[in-house]
């Protein structure tokens, strides 16, 4: 068994509840990634739902999570022949700490229009970028492999762009297959697309994230690319875009953060 489905193992402990535990080995200067959080909320949901195709999954995070035991309460909201709605919290410690809404659609929607108006970034080689080093307190880069384009990474040499840009490959080091919940996470997998223009930022906590899974990619590596547009009063926007090798579309997502940058 691969380290994630390690880490998003879940155990029931009622029709509707089931307990888990959030590792170290998805976190971010300490703090369990997002996106990793959000694979074991649909997870959960999951079990309770027949339509399993191109689901939208949102999550609110309400308060800080920690690597540590979590419980998780599933709620059924609505189901019809084309969408189950369900609701999930995980809860730490008695204190909810995400509260998250997926929609599922039936497998059976006929899909009348494929039109793409963008095509997918174009982004260097895997020999032309530049890997996201392992640091410590950031495990999350010790079990993916990121590889940026080298006109989004000044920020590591302090050469900075003029646009909030975050573009590149990803896959797991271990080399876990892709499915709905790897996107997940790997939609919240990249350095925030702010640090390309503002540098090194002080906070960038996700407040509200929402992700879409439109196909389930074959290819052994996804193209990744984030931009942010506007910041104001303290808050960012983070659209995403992930695509396969054969520039195939496989899940958009949008993030609303907090900002905060280093003062001296």
């Amino acid at each position: 068994m691969h380290l994630f489905d390690k880490d998003i193992l879940l155990e029931p402990r009622g029709p509707f509840s089931y307990s888990g535990h959030i590792t170290e080995n998805w976190s971010i200067n300490g703090i369990p990634n997002g996106g990793y959080l959000m694979a074991i909320l649909a997870k959960a949901m999951l079990q309770h739902s027949e339509m399993k195709s191109t689901p939208i999954i949102t999550a609110n995070f309400l308060n800080r999570c920690e690597p540590g035991d979590a419980r998780i309460l599933i709620e059924k909201m609505s189901t019809s022949r084309q969408f189950d709605r369900i609701q999930a919290s995980l809860y730490q410690n008695g204190k909810e700490k995400i509260r998250s809404f997926g929609t599922f659609a039936n497998e059976n929607n006929a899909c009348i229009v494929e039109r793409y108006e963008v095509q997918g970034p174009r982004v260097p080689s895997l020999e032309g970028c530049v890997s996201v080093p392992e640091v410590p307190n950031y495990t999350f880069f010790s079990q993916m492999d990121v590889r940026l384009d080298p006109a989004c990474a000044g920020w590591m040499s302090g050469k900075l762009s003029d646009t909030s840009e975050s573009k590149g490959w990803i896959k797991f080091k271990d080399d876990r297959p892709f499915d709905l919940l790897s996107i997940l996470l790997i939609a919240d997998s990249f350095p925030p697309a702010v640090i390309s223009s503002q540098g090194m930022v002080a906070w960038v906590p996700t407040l509200e994230f929402s992700a879409n899974v439109r196909n389930i990619p074959t290819t052994d590596w996804l193209k990744c690319i984030f931009r942010t547009r506007f910041i104001t009063c303290g808050l960012l926007e983070e659209d995403g875009e992930i695509w396969d090798q054969t520039d195939q579309l496989i899940a958009v997502s949008r993030q609303i953060a907090q900002y905060r940058p280093y003062t001296k």
